[in-house]
């Protein structure tokens, strides 16, 4: 039997090679910066983290790119969804040391990395792909490709990446064929219409009998009957299809319906994890969110209005870059359609056997 050599810590994680990449470039012209060290050091973390969530995304990418998705798979990909939102809870609180770095500090190196910047770390802009960030939705950088300034290498990657099925498309896909809208003569679409129009009915009731004034009464009627085309807008196919043209809605009218579906009826148990895989998808986007937000923040507070290192508008172009480069907004939208659980259409027996546990059934 071949004795194994044994494993030393240093070896295994390769520190010898990890330890000594930190290269800061003021030590070059004679005149050391302290803090360009916690400048790379931070940097560095953050590409590692986004190497992971690369490897996490990859393997729920793997497991959605099938013609079906076995239920036992469902709780894998929340899973590995749930721990890239833990890491990119990290990503945020990096923030907090990188900024015990004033801007004084900063201006001690600064110079010397341009003209490198954020806009060129390939593994960010690859988890941008595989999420299924659009072209359309980028916001525009210098009026040339968002890839424009990476490597001949890295943008082949970038690009091919951009042309595989993203998560987005995958799951879209995976909602189209969620076999449980109609179940035994249950047809939900129709059974929703209905509890949504008699929601409304009694809206309208409660405002005409309750409004102090008729001022009071024609503002919340008119509230009222946005609320009404919000809701037609999402139950007519061809309205839904209009939006989509406009951009204002992406999921299929199909996925949609289903997302829709899986919000209202939560609690049934066939539909715990799909419930829980959209809540982990929506709160990937807000991390996202939250974390260009307070990056944008941090850079307005080190840099002012001065332009960025990779010549952008600096911290107003990240800013909108938070609100604009959002992949799973329609999901965060279905809160517009959902009714009281009260209100809830009734399941015949067997859709809502269909949705249940076996020994429920039985």
């Amino acid at each position: 039997m071949k004795t194994r050599k044994p494993v030393y810590y240093s070896d295994y994680l390769g520190l010898d090679g990890l330890l000594s990449s930190q290269k800061p470039l003021s030590n070059l012209g004679g005149r050391p910066a302290h803090d360009e060290m916690l400048f790379i050091v931070t940097h560095q973390a953050y590409e590692l983290w986004f190497k992971q969530i690369l490897h996490e995304l990859d393997s729920v990418l793997e497991i959605f790119s099938g013609r079906s998705v076995a239920e036992s798979r469902i709780g894998a990909a929340v899973s590995r969804l749930g721990r890239v939102v833990e890491i990119q809870k990290l990503l945020l609180e990096q923030l907090h040391v990188l900024e015990t770095m004033t801007p004084l500090d900063f201006l001690d190196f600064r110079d010397a990395l341009t003209p490198a910047s954020g806009f060129q770390s390939f593994q960010f802009r690859l988890i941008e792909q595989k999420l299924g960030l659009v072209d359309q939705r980028r916001v525009p950088f210098e009026k040339t490709p968002y890839f424009r300034r990476l490597s001949p290498a890295h943008r082949r990657l970038v690009l091919a990446a951009g042309g595989a099925p993203s998560l987005f498309t995958l799951v879209e896909r995976w909602l189209e064929r969620t076999p449980f809208t109609r179940l035994g003569g249950f047809d939900f679409w129709r059974e929703y219409r209905k509890a949504v129009g008699a929601m409304l009915v009694r809206d309208e009731k409660t405002i005409r009998d309750s409004a102090p004034s008729p001022e009071d009464l024609d503002r919340e009627l008119k509230t009222l009957a946005g609320t009404r085309e919000s809701f037609e807008g999402l139950l007519d196919p061809e309205r839904h299809a209009l939006l989509t043209r406009e951009g204002a809605w992406r999921l299929s009218h199909a996925a949609t319906r289903s997302a829709l579906l899986i919000q209202l009826y939560r609690d049934r148990p066939i539909l715990h994890e799909p419930f829980r895989l959209l809540e982990k998808l929506v709160e990937v986007d807000e991390q996202f969110a939250l974390w260009r937000t307070r990056h944008a923040i941090m850079v307005h507070r080190m840099i002012g209005t001065k332009i960025g290192t990779g010549g952008s508008s600096g911290h107003q172009y990240l800013m909108k870059a938070a609100s604009s480069h959002r992949v799973f907004g329609d999901l965060f939208n279905l809160s517009t359609f959902l009714i009281p659980r009260s209100a809830l259409p009734k399941l015949p027996k067997r859709a809502a056997a269909a949705l249940g546990f076996a020994h429920e059934a039985a």
